[in-house]
């Protein structure tokens, strides 16, 4: 039976103090707090994720955000707010720094440029005082298909041509020739037809070579490769090789007919993430923290699963993996909804943690996930949400896995 009382005492209102007091609940200060959500389209946990943005580079030092979007693509916005700040810096009119509606078109993947709250989200890091960065940390693939590894396999071998050709495997002719046609690769009907697609043959067996060996030059002559360039351009092309060779991984996943197709290319979507995770981490020890924000079950630290309307699919979360090199570096706030009118997602069931939390009449409420979850019992995952809606419920046998639990009691 739910502790009513208790209930009530371990919620605080999610504003800056009780951000605040969650974060001083924490084992130590984090390097990577992750933010989820339940559900992609309404723009409330968005922009509950600027707000608490600002408070975390103001109040806890954090300097980068990472975004549920291609970390190839997401360089451009990366791009478009350094120079946005030099030119204003500068006195230069902010236009010189590219359109912004272009930049967000290109350079955050998912149709997710046209969110609002992304928008806002760009608009505030080009206008903060301090350099928070922008990354995406996503795989460069779509819900059905990959991209071509031609870009980056050239740019990396770009990089190295201009510094060092003696580290070169191959010419740069054999790279173009062996990827061919980018649309081959990108595909969408290999998704549903493995013959279709490219990564079985020989040519592809051949790029992962190259690729590896391209690596291989980036990390054997780093400190030469960076005194000659810069930390930042090394670090550009070698994400740039990384993605190639998890590219033609996943392509070579893609290519392959067996039960366990789909769940493979989930859980390399999510080590592929994780990888990016950690890369920026690293990338970041020195200027401050990063806020990563995702869809809960990228960050969770439990299995995550989703029931399709073949396979029951489960597989490791970016979170998850990254948690098993940060330990309590890393910490998770999961996110519930109560109502959500826009996709016919109405009040919750006084039995579900939704319920619960809708019960005590707040908008928006923090809780750590252990005070959370020993004050419930006896509840049940929330049903009766359509299938359209794209809507996780909170499980009740995980909260206590969860650092923190957000919760608003309606979104839009």
């Amino acid at each position: 039976m739910t502790n009513r009382s208790a209930l009530a005492a371990a919620a605080r209102p999610l504003t800056r103090d009780g951000l605040r007091d969650f974060l001083d609940t924490l084992p130590r200060p984090p390097r990577l707090l992750g933010l989820g959500e339940p559900t992609h389209g309404p723009q409330t946990v968005p922009r509950l994720r600027n707000e608490i943005l600002r408070y975390l580079v103001e109040d806890a030092g954090f300097r980068s955000i990472a975004i549920e979007s291609d970390c190839l693509a997401g360089l451009l916005v990366a791009d478009y707010v350094r120079d946005a700040r030099a030119n204003a810096r500068a006195g230069r009119a902010d236009g010189e720094s590219g359109d912004l509606d272009d930049v967000l078109a290109r350079g955050i993947s998912h149709g997710w440029g046209a969110y609002a709250a992304n928008r806002e989200l760009v608009e505030w890091l080009r206008d903060c005082d301090e350099d928070v960065r922008f990354y995406g940390f996503d795989a460069p693939t779509e819900n059905m298909y990959a991209r071509s590894p031609r870009g980056p396999l050239l740019y990396a071998y770009d990089y190295l041509a201009e510094v060092d050709p003696d580290l070169l495997p191959a010419d740069r002719a054999e790279i173009d020739g062996l990827c061919g046609d980018d649309a081959r690769w990108e595909d969408p009907a290999a998704a549903m037809e493995p013959a279709l697609g490219v990564g079985s043959k020989p040519e592809a067996a051949r790029l992962r070579v190259l690729a590896d060996d391209l690596r291989a030059g980036l990390l054997l002559a780093a400190p030469s490769l960076i005194a000659a360039t810069s930390a930042d351009d090394w670090w550009r092309a070698e994400l740039h090789v990384r993605m190639a060779a998890r590219l033609l991984q996943y392509h070579a996943a893609l290519a392959h007919d067996w039960p366990g197709r789909v769940n493979r290319l989930m859980a390399l979507r999510d080590a592929i993430m994780a990888e990016n995770l950690l890369s920026i981490v690293e990338r970041e020890a020195r200027r401050g923290p990063t806020l990563v924000f995702a869809a809960n079950a990228h960050l969770q630290r439990q299995i995550s699963r989703w029931e399709l309307a073949g396979p029951k699919l489960a597989w490791w979360s970016a979170g998850a993996i990254a948690a098993t090199r940060l330990g309590d570096a890393y910490a998770f706030i999961a996110t519930g909804l109560g109502t959500v009118p826009d996709r016919e997602i109405g009040t919750p069931d006084p039995n579900t943690v939704e319920g619960q939390l809708t019960a005590l009449g707040s908008d928006r409420l923090l809780l750590t996930g252990s005070a959370l979850a020993a004050s419930l019992a006896d509840l049940a995952p929330r049903t009766g949400i359509p299938a359209t809606a794209g809507y996780f419920p909170l499980d009740p046998a995980h909260l206590a896995e969860a650092d923190g639990v957000a919760f608003l009691r309606e979104a839009r």
